[in-house]
């Protein structure tokens, strides 16, 4: 049986982020048995999460739909949408790096540095496959608003998750909070700079990430 170039390069994309990935939670569990203590073990779900969208782009790409007059495609966008943020949030898990004797700092800091990676990574790569379905389905104008939309909705998820402490699940468990909380910094913005500044910053930042990833495909040896 021959196996497809498509399932090669995710096969072999998959092996390294597995990698990457287990370095950060071999970090944490050496950690963990050097102090006895379940510090920064909150960071492997956060790496859990940050896998949800990377998985769900990946069976789009191993199995990528024909038509998009297909619901289930749409619902399968609308679900990668909801879990999307969990990937670049892990970058705001810096703000617990400080001193905690007796792990060296450095340590401490190649731990959350790496985890940080991972969600920034498995971000970038996912939207990627998202972006690339919809130059495909739709075309290349369609493509870049989903990609910045995404990014920008992304950051402002970042916001909700480290000063609202929502997180993706509250869209069915406590839909109600978050409408209003939303619905709130809408209204009101002077009221919530804080909001609006994490939000444009972080999407300037991953907005500026993506677009040189992007250009870096594009480089040729001479």
């Amino acid at each position: 049986m021959t196996i497809s170039p498509v399932f090669k390069q995710r096969f072999n994309l998959s092996v390294v982020l597995a990698l990457s990935v287990l370095f950060s939670v071999v970090l944490i569990a050496y950690r963990c048995h050097f102090t006895s203590t379940l510090l920064y073990t909150f960071l492997c779900w956060n790496l859990i999460l940050a896998l949800i969208p990377y998985l769900l782009s990946s069976l789009i790409v191993l199995f990528p739909p024909q038509s998009k007059n297909n619901l289930m495609l749409y619902l399968l966008i609308g679900v990668w949408l909801l879990f999307f943020p969990n990937a670049p949030y892990i970058l705001t898990d810096l703000f617990h790096l400080r001193a905690k004797p007796p792990v060296p700092f450095w340590y401490d800091l190649v731990l959350i540095l790496s985890c940080a990676w991972n969600g920034l990574i498995l971000a970038i790569v996912s939207l990627w496959d998202m972006h690339q379905l919809l130059n495909r389905l739709f075309n290349r104008t369609l493509g870049w608003i989903f990609a910045l939309s995404a990014l920008v909705l992304g950051s402002f998820g970042i916001y909700l998750g480290r000063y609202l402490r929502f997180n993706s699940w509250d869209i069915v468990s406590n839909p109600r909070s978050l409408f209003f909380d939303i619905l709130d910094r809408i209204i009101n913005p002077l009221s919530h700079t804080t909001t609006y500044g994490v939000t444009i910053l972080f999407s300037v930042f991953l907005i500026i990430l993506y677009l040189t990833i992007h250009q870096i495909r594009y480089l040729k040896n001479d």
